[in-house]
Parts: C-alpha cells; structure tokens; sequence
C-alpha cells in the first residue's frame, strides 16, 4: 500500500535510537523528509545519515522538548528549512519513570519528573506546531503512548499516570482541531524488545521472581495473545499508517501495539 507520504514534511521528537529511530526512517523509505529533534544531536547523526542515504534530507534540531520556548524556536527554523511547512509531528520522546517501586515508595520529584516529561513535551510540540498545520488546513500529529496508560500497572504508577494523561491530552486535541482537518492519534506500544526492556525490565522482573532473565522474556511475552514481545517495526508500522491519509478517517484513537496484552 502506497502511504502517500513522499515529500512530506515530518518533525520527529526523540528519533535517536529504539522506537524513535525506526519511525523516522520508516517515514523516510516512504519519501519523507525529516526534521530530527532531541537533546543530544550527536546520537542522532546515525540516523540522519541513513535517512540521507535513501535520497530524502533530514535535519537534527538541538531541542528541549520540556521548555516551550526552545521548541518555539525551533519550529521556526524548521519551517524556514522546509518552506514553511509541516505535514506530521510525532513525538516519540520520553522516559520510563521509576521501575520497581509502589505508587506510595514514589517521590514527589519522581512523579514530576515523568509526568513533565512524557506529558509536557508533546504539549508544548502541538502548541507550536498546529497553528502552522491550521493555516494548511491539514496535517497528521501522532503521540506516543504506552499500555500502561490504558489499563495501568502496579510498580509504575508514574509512568501509567503520565501516559493515561497524554491520552486525554490526545483525544481533546482531536475534537479541537478536527475542523482544520489535522488527525491527532496516539500509538500505546506495549513492551517493546531491546535495550531498555533486556537491561532494565527482564532483570527487575528476573530478580523479583527468582528466575533466569530467559525466563523473565518468556514470562512476558506468554502475558500476550500472540505470545512474542513487540519490535520497534512494529511500532513503526503503526505510526506511519495513521500519519498518512490512508487514516483520513481516523482521529482521537488509542492504538495498542502490543501483541493483544491491552485487550486481554
């Protein structure tokens, strides 16, 4: 299926490395060009090559995604860079929080922590860059999301409380920007294989239960009805789909990539 996504203008939050990194480089085999945003531009620079190499330019941004007047600056140069336009925001920045810890082991500066960081940031990256996709009368903004902030999750009450929020701030954005014809959706990934999950989910999990960290992945992966964790394709996938007009019809929705674990 032909995406439609060629020449596209795409600002990316959070593309170094994982989930971050295959989105952006899906969009680019599509034809895409990209605006690469992050804090430390050096570990992006991976991708932008790899991007350039298949014929589209890519940018990287220094940004903040936290402080409202950086990201308001940027913007600018990116529409500067692009013509004046921006077709899709995605925002895949963000962290995990504390892991292993009860809602009332959490402190105060780690609540805050979380939540400004997966919550803020895609505000601030909406506030400034609808006005531009209103005046298109159009564009696609995709957030990223998490499970745990649909059916929650005992040990991570930061980290659900935080993406449960991105939710609604998802859904509101929705019903106010719908008359200009901008689609706001959210993709919640579940557990997604890699870095992350292998160093610092598998081994908590292996400790807490006494078994090996092989043991632990297959714990997870048998909690899924299709019994295998999530790759960051697969997100990807996912994120491209409802970025482009093939999901013209599509707004205000959670989509769960998780291998069915949200459902059960």
């Amino acid at each position: 299926m032909d995406l439609n996504l060629k020449d596209k203008v795409v600002v990316v939050t959070g593309p170094a490395k994982g989930m971050g990194a295959a989105i952006s480089l899906g969009f680019a085999r599509e034809g895409a060009h990209l605006a690469l945003l992050g804090r430390d531009t050096g570990a992006i620079k991976p991708v932008a090559a790899q991007a350039c190499s298949l014929g589209v330019e890519a940018k990287i941004y220094a940004c903040d995604v936290t402080d409202a007047s950086i990201v308001d600056g940027v913007i600018s140069k990116v529409l500067n860079d692009f013509d004046g336009r921006i077709d899709v925001l995605v925002s895949v920045a963000g962290g995990t929080g504390p892991i292993g810890k009860t809602g009332v082991e959490t402190t105060q500066e780690e609540f805050d922590e979380i939540v400004h960081l997966n919550m803020r940031g895609p505000f601030n990256m909406i506030r400034a860059v609808a006005p531009v996709m209103q005046a298109q009368k159009g564009g696609k903004i995709v957030n990223v999301g998490g499970t745990f902030g649909m059916r929650g999750r005992a040990m991570r009450m930061a980290y659900s409380s935080s993406k449960w929020g991105l939710r609604g701030m998802t859904k509101s954005f929705a019903l106010e920007l719908g008359p200009d014809n901008i689609n706001v959706n959210l993709v919640a990934p579940g557990m997604v294989d890699g870095p992350r999950f292998r160093t610092k989910v598998v081994p908590q999990v292996a400790a807490q239960h006494g078994i090996s960290q092989e043991e632990a992945a297959a714990k997870h992966a048998s909690d899924y009805a299709l019994g295998r964790i999530s790759e960051d394709e697969d997100v990807a996938a996912a994120t491209l789909f409802l970025a482009s007009d093939r999901a013209r019809q599509i707004t205000g929705v959670d989509l769960p990539v998780d291998g069915g674990w949200a459902a059960l």
